[in-house]
């Protein structure tokens, strides 16, 4: 991408907010009720997967570390309880790994219990350099579902025969969506040549108002060649908010609706034109609803996202 090719995206945030690229949720999308135990679903905003224009919420939920509570029936039903407060917020996108101990079994315990299935957006990874397939069947097991809108290939691993795995099961029409995943900023330059070189439905990746490498070439190429990006670690694995607590909010936050330093930072990652979802991570169902509430109200133009970003970099 050209140095002005770079000059004119990074424009592009402004214009995005103000022509209201992302929009409310309304019509039905595949697989999406209107209703939530009888109860109207909450207007949120959705931004489109550029590789159909499908249409998702704006906030996802992670699952990585807080699902990852083995048998515990007491720790099990909590997160069925985020996972309802989530979706009775208007969410949809749920993020699982094979690397994440217990917690694909957990979301399957959770949808069954919510009989949620035809609410999730389910998204996966296959992380293996051995029998995907074979993981896969596992991974389709714990969650109980038998085809997933997205998987995607863990931190490249095994990339040369999972990717094509993945795109096999796509094109058999048992797989809506192709990603791959990195995380902690490692291996960005790999990531650039795969996404230079498949035609990738899906990245994921780290970025948050204080690591902002993606900011630079990888959001640009991703909007340039149409794939949507899911973030990983918005928050720092909470580490982010836990240096943030009894901070006072800028006063600008009132501006964007923002109640706390969690919607603030989602606000200014759903904000810039290349970000599709983040996808948080929390063990409370009040924070889950939290979450979600960012992704109503106004956002912030390109100002006031590096206002988000320069307070946050001087409190921490």
């Amino acid at each position: 991408m050209s140095e002005i090719d770079r000059r004119t995206f990074l424009k592009s945030a402004s214009a995005f907010s103000a022509l209201g690229a992302v929009t409310m949720l309304g019509g039905a999308s595949p697989g999406w009720g209107q209703t939530v135990a009888g109860q109207k679903r909450p207007d949120v905003m959705r931004k489109p997967i550029a590789s159909t224009g499908e249409e998702i919420p704006a906030v996802g939920l992670g699952s990585w570390i807080t699902f990852n509570v083995g048998n515990d029936i007491e720790l099990r039903d909590q997160c069925a309880d985020v996972m309802s407060a989530f979706f009775a917020a208007g969410g949809r996108m749920i993020d699982s790994s094979p690397m994440y101990g217990s917690s694909q079994d957990v979301i399957g315990y959770g949808l069954d219990k919510l009989g949620a299935r035809d609410q999730v957006f389910s998204t996966d990874k296959v992380w293996t350099s051995g029998d995907g397939m074979e993981q896969l069947a596992q991974t389709e097991a714990r969650w109980n579902i038998k085809n997933f809108d997205l998987l995607q290939v863990h931190n490249l691993v095994g990339i040369n025969e999972n990717l094509p795995l993945l795109f096999r099961l796509k094109d058999e029409g048992l797989l809506r969506y192709v990603g791959v995943t990195t995380s902690h900023g490692r291996r960005t330059d790999d990531m650039m040549a795969v996404m230079k070189n498949e035609r990738l439905d899906f990245v994921q990746v780290t970025y948050n108002p204080i690591d902002r490498k993606v900011e630079e070439y990888l959001l640009p190429l991703a909007y340039d060649r149409g794939i949507a990006v899911i973030v990983n670690r918005p928050f720092r694995g909470g580490s982010l908010l836990e240096q943030l607590d009894g901070e006072a909010l800028p006063e600008f936050a009132a501006e964007l609706g923002a109640e706390s330093w969690a919607q603030l930072i989602l606000k200014y990652l759903i904000a810039h034109p290349a970000v599709t979802c983040p996808i948080p991570a929390t063990t409370k169902p009040a924070h889950a609803a939290e979450n979600m509430r960012a992704a109503t109200g106004p956002l912030p133009d390109d100002k006031m996202r590096e206002q988000i970003a320069a307070v946050i970099g001087v409190l921490i």
